[in-house]
């Protein structure tokens, strides 16, 4: 069986009414990216930082898997499918892909702000707010911060007998050089609808579309009945 990796991003998540990361005005959910994004914005106010992930832990609730995550996981009956995705959400685990790599944390975890290592399960959808020293802080990866499951994401790049870039800009990395990973004997796939320049750089064919009618698309082209 072919492996199939995917790499998806922001675009996926916002057909599932999610806000991108960063939209056109530099901010994520009204908030300064610097406040809410970055170890500094942690030291100057975990509180205010905690509140923040704990209104996004509510907002995953009231969303649901939209029809691109669903073709996802129902490609697994065709591919040993792996995706790595730069979302913080668990939006692919509940349409039921069942390997999925987060490359810049999870929303419905913690950890504690001295051991990057001693992560755990968030039981309900918020926090208690936190102070400095030993606490609890979301698990994401801010910006600043090294990317721990990098490596683990390269090597199943360069195992890819089908790469696809699904709903990212690639203007994150070290993400997008993620690209570079990808074997000479992959078939290539970018399905956004505004292709990104290094994935036409890098000679992907490209679906000029969302992620829902993308994948639908790809699947009509590749003859996969789901």
């Amino acid at each position: 069986m072919k492996h199939l990796v995917v790499l998806s991003g922001a675009g996926i998540s916002a057909e599932s009414g999610i806000n991108t990361f960063r939209d056109s005005n530099g901010l994520w959910e009204q908030y300064r990216i610097e406040d809410v994004a970055t170890p500094e914005g942690w030291e100057r106010d975990p509180e205010l930082v905690t509140e923040f992930y704990n209104q996004r832990r509510l907002q995953l609730n009231e969303v649901q898997p939209n029809n691109g995550h669903l073709i996802l996981a129902q490609l697994e009956k065709h591919f040993r499918v792996s995706i790595i995705t730069q979302n913080v959400d668990n939006l692919h685990e509940r349409a039921g892909s069942s390997n999925i790599l987060h490359l810049h944390g999870e929303l419905t975890k913690m950890r504690s702000s001295c051991c990057v290592n001693e992560i755990g399960q968030i039981a309900q959808s918020t926090l208690s707010a936190c102070a400095h020293g030993n606490t609890l802080r979301p698990h994401i990866v801010w910006f600043g911060e090294d990317v721990p499951l990098l490596l683990d994401a390269a090597e199943l790049v360069e195992d890819a007998d089908v790469f696809m870039v699904l709903g990212t800009s690639l203007e994150v990395y070290p993400a997008a050089g993620l690209l570079y990973n990808v074997p000479l004997k992959a078939e290539r796939w970018v399905i956004d609808p505004k292709v990104p320049e290094l994935a036409t750089k890098l000679g992907f064919n490209a679906i000029a579309s969302g992620a829902s009618e993308g994948m639908q698309r790809w699947c009509e082209f590749q003859k996969i009945s789901l």
